[in-house]
């Protein structure tokens, strides 16, 4: 057990260079190193700027917790309220330095943030373990395979036995894929002439950055419902209670989005014959880190399945992300293992499994008024 934790909530300093902003910069910078233990890289790590835009998002309620030993931070967690929906789930980021690992800070952190969200009447907690592919074939024989959905998390991992221990139970996996950019363009041309073959020219590609055109604002906002509602029967996944996307909430988030720094590259195809949209793809670039970009929703209508739709635009979204911001040099996306069609699209358009993430859940009693 490390002598001396000091569990405390972390002040947000108004800017970076303010004289109060030096215990933020340290708690982001623990988030860097521990993602440089997990993967071998800062790509998925926050810098100090993103991170601070994060506590603009009207849709969140973000704050952290730190764990100090004698006067340093040595882990944190990051607490997400959501404000809209979901009003009972609190979500956890959990980050200890690799040398406080197993000391109890963790559990120390992980009890005052589960204490904190009881108090804010959140019932559910969410918390995730990231898993490299390395880690995966190291730890094959001993798997924990979750509630629903296919994949696994290796057994005798720090971060399994830490959660399992913790009261957590593993719900689903995602599986974590990254891409060299920019694409071959022979590659380019031959899916995109795979893709053209199937859909027999039935289909028309639209593209916009930012803000999506008033045309097709409500056609976006259909395509995002569908998406939400349209659960495989064969899978036991439970439907989530998701927010009803209309107009008017795509372009609050559009303004979210915008006034974060971030920029969005938009693909969607329309269908000829009726004039509809039958799907869309989004790839995400962050305000202040150019060099790494994360591939969002893909999305394809199921009456328009089987004609390449989702090949078609995401070829030609990739295509337009390195036109429009050409530092790009590697895109990240996160999968169902049981979304077998958008893992075969992935692997042509030249992806790898990075890893998988866990995601864990543990129910909290319900405070009654009586308790003080």
């Amino acid at each position: 057990m490390a002598r001396d934790v000091k569990i405390e909530q972390l002040w947000i300093p108004e800017s970076l260079e303010a004289a109060d902003a030096a215990d933020f910069l340290a708690a982001v910078e623990v988030g860097r190193k521990v993602r440089m233990q997990t993967w071998g890289s800062d790509d998925l790590a926050y810098g100090p700027l993103e991170k601070l835009l994060e506590f603009q998002d009207p849709y969140e309620r973000q704050l952290i917790l730190v764990a100090k030993v004698d006067g340093a931070i040595v882990g944190t967690v990051d607490i997400a309220l959501p404000l809209t929906d979901h009003l009972d789930i609190a979500e956890f980021t959990l980050d200890i330095l690799p040398e406080y690992q197993r000391q109890g800070v963790g559990r120390r952190l992980l009890e005052a943030a589960e204490h904190f969200a009881r108090g804010e009447g959140r019932t559910m907690i969410l918390v995730d373990t990231n898993h490299p592919g390395a880690s995966l074939h190291e730890f094959e024989p001993e798997q924990l395979v979750p509630g629903s959905g296919q994949g696994f998390v290796p057994l005798e991992s720090r971060e399994v036995e830490f959660a399992r221990k913790m009261g957590y139970t593993l719900q689903h996996i995602e599986q974590f894929s990254s891409c060299a950019l920019p694409l071959d363009t022979r590659l380019v041309a031959d899916l995109q002439a795979e893709a053209e073959e199937a859909n027999h020219g039935r289909y028309r590609l639209h593209h916009w950055t930012d803000r999506c055109p008033e045309r097709w604002l409500e056609a976006v906002a259909a395509l995002e419902n569908q998406a939400g509602a349209d659960v495989d029967p064969d899978l036991d996944v439970p439907v989530e209670q998701e927010m009803v996307f209309d107009g008017g909430i795509l372009r609050e988030a559009e303004e979210v989005a915008i006034a974060q720094g971030r920029r969005t590259v938009v693909t969607a195809v329309e269908h000829l014959a009726t004039g509809t949209l039958a799907g869309l793809t989004t790839i995400t670039v962050l305000a202040h880190r150019a060099d790494v970009v994360f591939q969002d929703d893909t999305i394809v209508l199921q009456e328009h399945r089987g004609n390449k739709l989702g090949l078609l635009i995401k070829v030609a979204n990739m295509e337009r992300l390195t036109e429009q911001f050409p530092d790009a040099r590697v895109i990240y996306t996160w999968n169902a293992p049981e979304n077998r069609y958008l893992l075969t699209v992935n692997k042509q358009l030249g992806f790898h499994t990075a890893g998988v993430t866990g995601i864990w859940q543990k129910e909290l009693p319900r405070l009654h008024s009586s308790t003080s």
